[in-house]
């Protein structure tokens, strides 16, 4: 995978940078339904970009790496350092 079809496939989905599996099913729930082509906003081609980005962001998901140390922790889950936590600071 290159990262120009990573970025190609977050914007087909219009994905934000920070999303969780479960927000991904949902665009991609939302936008399949929406392009269908048996509706009527329906196209073959859409339907099948939006498939490929779906599936290309969902192997990124499964197969990504987590780094485990401390500073990476602290920023995927910021609200478990509260002492060290600026509304904390100035309590």
């Amino acid at each position: 995978m290159e990262y120009e079809d990573f970025e190609k496939a977050l914007e087909t989905l219009g994905i934000v940078i920070g999303f969780s599996s479960a927000e991904l099913k949902l665009k991609y729930q939302k936008l399949s339904k929406k392009y269908h082509p048996d509706m009527p906003d329906g196209s073959n081609e859409k339907f099948r970009e939006i498939n490929e980005a779906y599936k290309l962001l969902q192997k990124y998901i499964h197969d990504f790496r987590f780094q485990i140390d401390e500073e990476s922790f602290y920023k995927q889950n910021p609200y478990s350092r509260k002492t060290k936590d600026w509304f904390y600071e100035f309590s």
